[in-house]
């Protein structure tokens, strides 16, 4: 019987600190906005095989970019069903409009910027490189949700 509580006492200390552990990995795991937007940058810049010069310059107004785009704000969430008035549906897509316009504003600004130190055909390959992260980031989001907790 002694030997037995001693087991399941191990057992149990075990269990606990490998949940311990996995709970750590879980948090070494998050990135700030910031970090990632660092890491799309040194990513972008380093596809274009960019010389340093340009890679901080591009690294740094990549960032100015996110911390704009950030400021704009997510995407209103959208009202499940019928149950919106023609009023509430208009201003619902007012709203889209609105912010739409906003990130094409901030785009063309950022696009201009690029053109001061990248070339065109880079600057199309930053965009196609950034819809690409975008939409490997949405996958992920995606599956981790539909596995619950599993992340």
């Amino acid at each position: 019987m002694n030997a037995l509580r001693k087991t399941i006492v191990i057992a149990l200390a075990l269990i606990t600190s490998v949940l311990t552990l996995q709970a750590q990995v879980s948090e070494k795991q998050r990135i700030s906005r910031e970090q990632l937007a660092e890491k799309q940058a040194q990513h972008i810049a380093h596809d274009l095989a960019l010389d340093d010069a340009t890679t901080a310059k591009f690294v740094a107004t990549y960032h100015e970019y996110q911390k704009e785009l950030w400021a704009i704000g997510p995407r209103p969430k959208r009202a499940k069903g019928n149950a919106q008035s023609e009023e509430q549906a208009e201003a619902q897509m007012q709203q889209q409009f609105t912010r739409s316009q906003r990130i094409l504003d901030l785009r063309e600004k950022y696009y201009k910027k690029y053109s001061t130190f990248l070339t065109q055909r880079q600057i199309q390959r930053v965009y196609e490189i950034e819809r690409g992260m975008r939409k490997k980031l949405t996958q992920r989001r995606a599956a981790g949700k539909k596995g619950g907790a599993r992340r």
